[in-house]
């Protein structure tokens, strides 16, 4: 039985990990977690995806609370430029699809149009985005009136796997903040928070884990040991030898070079998005906070150096990237075999990690917290059963995300160089090429993507089939037999309910300037 876990490694996974475990099992489990002064995390993971509501309402938290404090804003989608040609752009919302005589409005929009603005024309959102609007009025009521808020009232917390409907944002923010926000969370909850470094992890006859070593503090015991050190690995991958197996072959982007760039908010407004702009040898984000702009350039050394890469970054920031300090990151992209050893448990990068195209670091701490907590093992001859399913799951679902991921470059029309020609000629994960085929013909339902849990569902696949551009597709022959009266209208509803949402909602900067007090924009007006 575990009645004690020894966190390893602080930083977002660190403390997203103490705080949902003291906030599942209270006082009836002892968490400490020992983080060093001396070792810096990546701190770069600023963007999400919607389900991250579900963490924030295991803790107790709602967003007046956390959101200040971390310079948070609202994401409602990942704007994609440059990815099918220079100038074109679409969103991949937090919206699902609307249905029309048991066909997405997609389909219906492939047979009737073909051409212009997907997103705008079958999502509400895009319009919202282009617009840089607030999803929440000045009041603080949800533009999405079939969302229903529990808020504190609510009698059980829910997780990833219950979510049965689509939120419409998700959030950015500074991850050093919300780490610094949690360690208060946690420590002031009862989490034991030691300074110190780990100089030795001791193993039993076994093969265990039986107790660290500090340089401070000494021997730390604990019945559970959680690995939040980051690449290093310093549990799963060093201390108990657990293989890493790369997704190199199929996603090359193994490096990223970073900027946290000052921006008067009030003039330049808010964008509701993450932006992922396509560049000669990857991509740059862009990701707006309250008070600054996180961007940073995901690319491969097999085509870019990584001065080339700041350069790049820099040019693309502008001026404003003057005398700002580059932080440099070496990325490992891939998975260990397995996240749980023995009395060891990854989470994080140690466990896992893609390029964050999608936004999926924060998502994959999440998931992997939420599943220990529902496998916890009870010291029983059920132990290792229970460590099987938890590593089945986490497996699932990051090989889901990078097939995913490989969809984005292969579906890409953009084949202007070596680095864009060379994404339609890779190796594929198994079976993503016969999804492929099946897709050219019936855009993804249920049944035809990834078939194991892995955080996206098919709109999410249809958005950015359809978004990059670089495959044919077709409609449904049967929409050719039936009447499309009241798609024409489904559609027409799209426009008008986006019209009125565009007229009617505060702009994103409006919104959060009203929360927190902040001054108006320059011209005292709506920002977007």
């Amino acid at each position: 039985m575990v009645n004690s876990i020894v966190i390893v490694g602080g930083g977002t996974s660190g403390w997203m990990t103490a705080s949902y475990l003291h906030a599942a099992f209270g006082d009836s489990i002892s968490v400490t977690l020992v983080e060093s002064d001396n070792v810096p995390t990546i701190g770069v993971g600023e963007a999400t995806f919607s389900t991250i509501r579900h963490f924030f309402d295991y803790l107790g938290l709602e967003e007046r609370e956390w959101m200040p404090p971390c310079q948070a804003t609202y994401k409602l989608a990942i704007r994609f430029e440059n990815w099918r040609e220079p100038g074109h752009h679409f969103y991949h919302p937090f919206e699902r699809l609307r249905v029309v005589d048991g066909f997405p409005l997609t389909e219906w929009w492939l047979n009737q149009r073909g051409a212009g603005r997907f997103d705008e024309d079958c999502f509400l959102i895009a319009s919202l985005c282009d617009a840089k609007k607030s999803p929440r009025y000045l009041s603080g009521q949800l533009f999405e009136n079939d969302f229903v808020e529990y808020g504190r009232d609510r009698l059980n917390r829910t997780t990833l796997t219950e979510q049965n409907t689509q939120f419409p944002y998700a959030y950015h923010f500074d991850a050093a903040l919300l780490a610094k926000y949690l360690t208060e969370y946690g420590t002031s909850r009862g989490v034991r928070h030691v300074l110190d470094d780990v100089t030795e992890v001791k193993l039993d006859e076994r093969g265990w884990i039986d107790h660290l070593v500090t340089a401070k503090h000494g021997r730390l015991d604990g019945d559970l040991f959680i690995d939040c050190t980051g690449f290093r690995g310093l549990l799963l991958n060093r201390a108990l030898g657990e293989p890493f197996l790369s997704y190199q072959d199929t996603l090359p982007n193994d490096s990223a070079v970073a900027l946290r760039v000052p921006v008067d908010m009030a003039a330049r407004g808010i964008r509701p998005c993450t932006t992922a702009t396509a560049q000669d040898a990857g991509w740059i984000w862009t990701i707006p906070l309250l008070g600054r702009v996180g961007t940073g350039y995901v690319y491969s050394r097999d085509y870019c150096s990584p001065d080339e890469a700041e350069r790049t970054l820099r040019e693309f920031v502008g001026p404003a990237s003057d005398d700002l300090e580059a932080n440099h990151i070496r990325m490992r992209i891939g998975r260990s075999r397995n996240s749980w050893v023995n009395n060891c448990v990854g989470i994080g990068l140690s466990s896992g990690f893609v390029e964050p195209l999608e936004s999926t670091g924060i998502f994959f701490i999440q998931n992997a917290v939420e599943q220990l907590v529902k496998h916890l093992p009870g010291g029983n001859a059920a132990d290792e059963r229970l460590r099987k399913s938890y590593n089945r799951q986490v497996a699932n679902v990051m090989d889901g995300v990078r097939e995913f991921l490989v969809l984005h470059y292969y579906a890409a029309a953009r084949q202007d160089n070596q680095y864009w020609r060379d994404t339609k000629t890779r190796p594929m994960p198994d079976s993503l090429a016969e999804r492929l085929e099946q897709w050219k013909v019936r855009l993804p339902d249920p049944e035809t993507v990834f078939p194991y849990y892995h955080g996206f569902e098919p709109y999410s696949y249809t958005a950015m089939l359809l978004g990059l551009g670089g495959l044919p597709l077709q409609a449904p022959p049967a929409l050719r037999k039936m009447s499309d009266v009241a798609a024409e209208k489904e559609l027409q509803a799209v426009h008008d309910e986006a019209r009125e949402l565009v007229r009617n909602l505060p702009s994103q900067y409006e919104y959060f300037a009203h929360v927190n007090g902040l001054p108006a924009d320059a011209a005292g007006t709506r920002v977007g």
